[in-house]
């Protein structure tokens, strides 16, 4: 599966640590300008500046570091959605060098839809898998409720 969707960054000088190289917990910030970019660019969804109750929430984030970024790189953090549930959806990340196609991370995140009038989870509107699956140029198989025994 491909990466529809990138965002580029150049590593500034706020992001790195006393040895000269990105620190650990700014990959974080890079998947989240990523993903930001991604849902306003490719979903027609600004959860962030969204003006209703309705928006998601970040329940999991993980990061695999394979090598170094230093001040001045250039990275593409590349993004694509993997997967829609009932009321939650997953982004995979790579972090990549432009000038020699290294990759420098990768991720993933599990986002939940979330109504903060009501302060609960809610299923992932159908606008949103409609805009998702036209984007990403797949379907996303619907969850479906098993029975209660």
């Amino acid at each position: 599966m491909s990466y529809r969707y990138s965002k580029r960054i150049e590593v500034q000088f706020r992001d790195c640590d006393p040895l000269g190289h990105v620190n650990n917990a700014v990959y974080i910030t890079y998947l989240e300008v990523a993903r930001f970019a991604y849902c306003g660019d490719a979903l027609a969804f600004a959860p962030a500046m969204a003006t209703g109750p309705l928006s998601f929430i970040i329940a999991r984030v993980e990061c695999n570091f394979r090598s170094q970024a230093r001040l001045g790189d250039e990275l593409d953090v590349r993004i694509r959605l993997a997967d829609i549930g009932r009321s939650s959806f997953v982004f995979e990340y790579e972090v990549v060098q432009v000038s020699d196609g290294r990759v420098v991370a990768d991720g993933r995140s599990v986002q939940v839809m979330y109504d903060y009038e009501r302060q609960q989870s809610v299923p992932v509107p159908d606008d949103f898998r409609a805009r998702a699956e036209r984007f990403e140029q797949r379907i996303f198989a619907k969850p479906t409720l098993s029975p209660v025994i």
